[in-house]
C-alpha cells in the first residue's frame, strides 16, 4: 500500500502528466502520419513534383521538438523584460569584439570585395555575422527539418510562415543535392554563419568563393558575400548614414514620431517641428525614423534611423537588433583602426 505522505505528490504527478499529455502525444506521433503533413506532402508533389514516398520518409524521421516552441514563444510580459542596455550588453562586449577583429583580419580581402561589389560598409557585414553567430561559433544544433516541422505543424500563430520555410528547405536540399535531414541550424530554422532562413538562402545567397556551390556554414566567403547582397537587395544606400544620435527638446512632442515605428518617414523639418534634431547639429540628408531605445529605470536613448538602419531591420525586425549590428560594427572598426595605428 502506498504511504499516505506520498499521496499529495502522486496527485501532483498525475496532474502534471495529464497537462503534458498533448505534448507527449505529439512527440510520439510521427509527422508522416499526421493529416496536415500528408496534405503538405501532396501539395509539394503537385507544385514541385516531389516524390511522396521520399517526403514521407523524411517526415517519419522528423521529430517534434518542444524546446523549439519554448524558445520561439514570446515572454508572458514582453514590456517588463525589454531593456536596451541588457540587450546591448549581450553583443557589444569584449569577446565578440575580439572575435570580430580576428574574423576581419582573416577574411579582409573577401570583406573588402563584398563591400565594393554591393556597396555595404565592411563593418556592417562584420557586425551582422558577429551578432548572429559570433563568427560561426554558435550556428545552432537543431535538425532543421525537425525544427521547421515543429513550427509548421505545432505553432499555429506562425504556421504559414514556417510551412513556407519548410517548403524552401526541401527545394533548397533538392537544388543542392543534399539530404534534407542533414541540415542543422537554429531553433527557427536559420542556417550558417549569417543565419539565413531557407527562403533567404534561395533568394539572396551567393557563391562568393567561386567553388560552384553555396555553403553558408563552411565557407566564410559565401557568408560574407551573401550578407552584403542581402543588404543591397533590400535597399542599402551606398555612402548614406545608418543612424545618428538625436537631441530632444524639453517641449518635444514625441508621440506622433514614435507611432511611426522604424519606417524612415520624417524629414529634418518635420523632426524639428516636433523638437527633435541630430545631436551633432549636422542633420544628414534623407528621411529618418525616430528611434527610442528603452531601458527600465533609466533615460531612453534617442536616435535617428535612416534608410540603411531600416534595411538592417529587414534582417531582424527590431530596432534593438539593428542598433546592435551598427554599434558592434563600429566598435570593431574602431578597435581595428586603433590596432593598425599602433603598428
Amino acid at each position: 500500500m502506498r504511504p499516505s505522505y506520498l499521496l499529495p505528490l502522486a496527485g501532483a504527478a498525475s496532474l502534471l502528466i495529464s497537462l503534458a499529455a498533448p505534448e507527449y502525444a505529439r512527440a510520439a506521433e510521427r509527422y508522416a502520419d499526421r493529416p496536415e503533413t500528408q496534405q503538405f506532402i501532396q501539395e509539394m508533389h503537385e507544385r514541385h513534383g516531389f516524390d511522396k514516398d521520399a517526403l514521407s520518409y523524411v517526415f517519419r524521421r522528423a521529430q517534434h521538438l518542444p524546446s523549439v516552441i519554448k524558445a520561439i514563444s514570446p515572454p508572458l510580459d514582453p514590456v517588463a523584460v525589454r531593456s536596451w542596455q541588457r540587450y546591448r550588453g549581450r553583443f557589444i562586449e569584449p569577446i565578440r569584439i575580439k572575435a570580430g577583429l580576428a574574423f576581419w583580419a582573416r577574411h579582409q580581402d573577401s570583406i573588402r570585395a563584398a563591400s565594393e561589389k554591393y556597396g555595404v560598409p565592411e563593418e556592417i557585414i562584420v557586425g551582422i555575422i558577429g551578432v548572429e553567430t559570433i563568427y560561426g561559433r554558435n550556428t545552432g544544433n537543431y535538425q532543421t527539418v525537425s525544427a521547421l516541422s515543429t513550427l509548421a505543424f505545432d505553432y499555429p500563430r506562425r504556421a504559414e510562415l514556417f510551412r513556407g520555410e519548410l517548403e524552401n528547405l526541401l527545394l533548397m536540399a533538392r537544388e543542392q543535392g543534399r539530404d534534407p535531414l542533414d541540415y542543422q541550424g537554429s531553433y527557427a530554422g536559420a542556417l550558417g554563419l549569417p543565419q539565413f532562413l531557407p527562403s533567404s538562402v534561395r533568394n539572396y545567397a551567393v557563391d562568393f568563393d567561386g567553388d560552384g556551390r553555396i555553403d553558408l556554414l563552411n565557407s566564410p566567403k559565401d557568408a560574407i558575400g551573401s550578407v552584403a547582397r542581402y543588404m543591397q537587395m533590400h535597399g542599402w544606400e551606398s555612402g548614406a548614414p545608418v543612424a545618428v544620435r538625436a537631441s530632444v527638446g524639453g517641449d518635444a512632442n514625441l508621440v506622433p514620431l514614435l507611432a511611426n515605428d522604424i519606417n524612415p518617414a520624417f524629414d529634418a523639418a518635420t523632426l524639428a517641428s516636433h523638437g527633435v534634431r541630430a545631436a551633432s547639429g549636422e542633420t544628414p540628408p534623407g528621411k529618418a525614423a525616430f528611434v527610442e531605445l528603452v531601458t527600465p529605470g533609466e533615460d531612453s536613448e534617442y536616435w535617428l534611423g535612416y534608410q540603411n538602419f531600416y534595411v538592417i531591420t529587414r534582417y531582424n525586425r527590431s530596432s534593438f537588433y539593428a542598433m546592435s549590428v551598427f554599434q558592434l560594427g563600429e566598435a570593431i572598426k574602431a578597435a581595428r583602426e586603433a590596432a593598425m595605428a599602433r603598428r
